[in-house]
């Protein structure tokens, strides 16, 4: 039997370079190092949106927008979650709620949740108080712990309309 709802996960990850804007969750935040990535490497949009695409069954950002396409080049990830957003509402999906975590020691991301919240819930057509965002460390352990990058991880909630 198939459900209304569904339930996604994502994960994405990037590490720092030079010479680039750092942009999370859609807000442009003052650091020393940005992220490398073929778009503007927003881990948290991207850990959102292979949430969502996978709770609908509608695979990856990967397969959406492939890194080999150049029109995806430097594109602004909140371009790519309407996109997404779009995508969901032509087969018949709502999303009900986010929950999701940044991880890096630096920089200090909760000073920009709330940015990140608004911009995100008004690109999903969420309540504010449906788009979860925290922020932890790993205590100076792996990747993210030497400060080498940020990582993301999110969950969704879908509904079948």
């Amino acid at each position: 039997m198939i459900h209304s709802l569904r339930t996604g996960i994502g994960f994405d990850a990037h590490r720092f370079c030079e010479g680039r804007d750092l942009v999370l969750g859609g807000v442009l935040i003052p650091f020393k190092f940005g992220l490398y990535g073929h778009s503007d490497a927003d881990v948290l949009i991207h850990a959102i949106m292979d949430a969502v695409l996978g709770a609908a069954g509608s695979g990856d950002i990967g397969t959406l927008f492939p890194d080999t396409d150049s029109s995806y080049h430097n594109i602004r990830s909140t371009e790519l979650l309407k996109k997404v957003k779009d995508h969901l509402d032509f087969i018949g999906f709502g999303i009900i709620n986010i929950d999701s975590i940044v991880i890096c020691e630096k920089p200090k991301i909760m000073p920009y949740v709330d940015s990140m919240r608004a911009i995100l819930s008004d690109i999903l057509s969420l309540p504010p108080d449906a788009v979860g965002i925290k922020a932890t460390t790993t205590e100076k352990m792996g990747f993210t712990g030497r400060e080498e990058g940020v990582a993301s991880q999110a969950v969704a909630l879908l509904y079948k309309k």
